[in-house]
């Protein structure tokens, strides 16, 4: 059954979303995009040097998101507003990535596929790697739920219920590298935020729980990456960019759904 491109790159696909959806619900309740885009950016570089030194894609990626998130968690209110310094870091690491790869010589790369990603050439490795890196996020984030929730709501009430939120921003920092270094080769790292952000916002409103939330935010990406992929096929469309294309439509249907139910209409 593996043997077929478009189930490799669908199981792929779905691989992803359930990584993304209870990691982008926090991205989306603690208004993190930027910090998701930024540590995204990143992951060009690490492309990069995982190509000089002849290592894995993924091994490269997560070190350089994790350098990435780590950085910015440390840096954060000392003296620069959060915004200025993610953008800062962000344009710079794609720069300096970019820039890194155009001197590897001898070395044939797809830049494009790494930006957008090129989920049609998963390999059984490759699928070995997302599915390992979504269980990891999956089992991170199940096993702190509450803790994260509650330095999510308020980092007074974190402290006070005996546990420290900054533990539980490290391991959202550390799940979000994870996330990034699986995901570029699905989506490439220019679209890995808009998996991350655009299922969770659908589910919001829809959801009644942030359980619910999550779950819902996972069943839309996983949509996204079955439909997209349909769509990529017949249209012949990149497969990447149609993905975000269809969770972009759902989120467009599923909050004007929500409007209404708001409204009364």
């Amino acid at each position: 059954m593996l043997d077929d491109f478009m189930t490799r790159a669908t199981l792929a696909g779905v691989g992803v979303a359930f990584a993304a959806a209870p990691l982008g619900c926090f991205v989306v309740w603690r208004r993190m995009a930027y910090f998701g885009d930024a540590t995204a950016h990143a992951a060009i570089l690490g492309v990069a040097l995982s190509l000089t030194f002849q290592m894995s894609i993924f091994t490269g990626a997560l070190a350089v998101a994790l350098i990435m998130a780590l950085t910015v968690t440390l840096l954060a209110g000392r003296g620069y507003a959060m915004d200025t310094l993610l953008g800062v870091l962000a344009h710079s690491a794609l720069a300096f990535g970019l820039v890194a790869v155009s001197f590897l010589s001898g070395v044939r790369i797809d830049l494009m596929a790494y930006l957008f990603g090129d989920i049609l050439a998963v390999s059984r490795t490759d699928l070995a790697v997302i599915w390992g890196g979504a269980a990891l996020v999956v089992a991170l984030i199940a096993w702190r739920w509450s803790e994260l929730l509650t330095a999510t709501l308020n980092e007074e009430l974190a402290y006070a219920s005996g546990f420290d939120p900054k533990r539980e921003q490290l391991i959202l920092t550390v799940s979000l590298a994870v996330t990034v270094a699986v995901a570029i080769k699905v989506v490439g790292v220019l679209l890995i935020a808009a998996m991350l952000i655009i299922p969770a916002a659908a589910a919001r409103s829809l959801a009644r729980s942030p359980e619910s939330m999550a779950l819902i935010a996972a069943v839309i990406g996983a949509v996204s990456s079955v439909v997209g992929l349909r769509a990529a096929y017949v249209f012949d469309t990149p497969a990447g960019p149609s993905i975000v294309c269809v969770a972009a439509v759902l989120f467009a249907c599923f909050s004007l759904i929500g409007w209404q139910t708001r409204d009364g209409t």
